[in-house]
């Protein structure tokens, strides 16, 4: 496949090597300098763009590929209040488009198996505590997986926004997320660490696969099911 990338940070980096190994083509790649590269003529080269930019950027992005009839697959986390209007843009134009808070394949079987533990929970004693670390150079806290993990909790538990999230910002970690559901008599903790970007690029590019020749709106657990 053709891919262009839209965010050449240390992820955009990460994926185009990972989208290299499996033999896939990078046409370009969009950083801060070089933003009027991002043109109807390149998105016409590509098979799919792949957008890990900033918070402020990546509803334009997101908007100008879909309006060019270029499937996107966007993991840049904090601009999420907007994202009804993509859905609807998408719908409009017929296009294809993959969000996840977190591209890991671990961090999404994290997902299912933590939502399997709340249900088991149910209304029983147990209070919750949610806690995000990532480095000191992430933008948005918490983190998009932070406030994931928060809603599908509040969902099945049919709690008002009283789960407590946690941010830390330390050195260099990549990414740990824990949930622990704690009463009077004990603690359950379930918790996710990455190691490093590589499982995250890897993600982006099964997701990438995955989405070749699709219209509509996607997320990881379609990938992870397919």
């Amino acid at each position: 496949m053709k891919i262009g990338i839209i965010g050449y940070g240390k992820m955009g980096r990460e994926i185009e090597q990972a989208a290299l190994e499996n033999g896939h083509i990078i046409v370009f790649k969009i950083n801060s300098k070089n933003t009027h590269k991002l043109t109807t003529e390149s998105l016409s080269e590509i098979d799919i763009a792949i957008e890990f930019s900033t918070p402020k950027s990546a509803f334009e992005n997101i908007c100008f590929c879909l309006t060019n009839n270029t499937p996107v697959i966007c993991g840049t986390t904090g601009w999420i209040e907007k994202i009804d209007e993509i859905h609807i843009l998408c719908k409009q134009k017929k296009g294809a488009f993959l969000y996840a808070e977190n591209f890991s394949i671990g961090m999404n079987i994290f997902f299912q198996l933590n939502k399997y533990l709340a249900q088991l929970i149910g209304e029983k004693e147990y209070n919750l505590r949610v806690t995000e670390t990532h480095h000191t150079s992430k933008k948005d806290a918490p983190s998009g997986t932070a406030i994931k993990i928060q809603s599908d909790l509040n969902k099945i538990l049919k709690k008002n926004d009283n789960i407590q999230i946690k941010s830390n910002r330390i050195g260099n970690i990549k990414g740990e997320h824990e949930v622990e559901y704690f009463s009077k008599y004990d603690s359950i903790y379930i918790k996710h660490t990455a190691h490093n970007r590589k499982g995250f690029a890897k993600g982006v590019i099964l997701a990438t696969e995955f989405l070749k020749n699709k219209t509509g709106i996607f997320s990881m657990r379609d990938v992870i099911k397919n």
